[in-house]
């Protein structure tokens, strides 16, 4: 319990440090008129959630996602030979909001030494964990 309440703290911490409000809607990134490796494309089961026990697992080296809609919601996100690079995530009612990267895959500790800084840690804006 006290590993879930450091994660959580250290996720609004960090939520603060960049100054993060209730986010506005965002729009879906536009994919280039030409044939690009880092178009943006739909993504699904990429992601760990806080509910799935690997989330918290340091030794698993997985993209994770903090976000009121989990996988839920339609997410995009741009990329390049498996390794994402930004991430748009649907509200409930469909409006895209670009997420948070975390600058590395807390809680997983093995990643950042793979090709391209491995998987990584997205956050939906203004999300605070155990509120609302």
């Amino acid at each position: 319990m006290f590993r879930r309440t450091a994660v959580i703290a250290s996720v609004i911490a960090g939520a603060a440090a960049l100054g993060m409000g209730t986010a506005a809607a965002d729009e879906w990134p536009t994919p280039p008129p030409y044939p690009s490796p880092t178009a943006p494309q739909d993504v699904a089961g990429v992601f760990l959630t806080p509910q799935d026990p690997d989330y918290w697992n340091p030794f698993v080296s997985e993209n994770r996602l903090t976000s009121p809609y989990g996988n839920s919601t339609r997410i995009v996100c741009t990329g390049f030979h498996g390794v994402l690079l930004e991430c748009w995530q649907a509200d409930s009612n469909g409006n895209p909001h670009k997420l948070i990267q975390l600058n590395m895959d807390y809680p997983g500790s093995t990643g950042h030494l793979l090709p391209g800084g491995g998987p990584g840690h997205f956050v939906y804006p203004g999300f605070i964990p155990g509120i609302g």
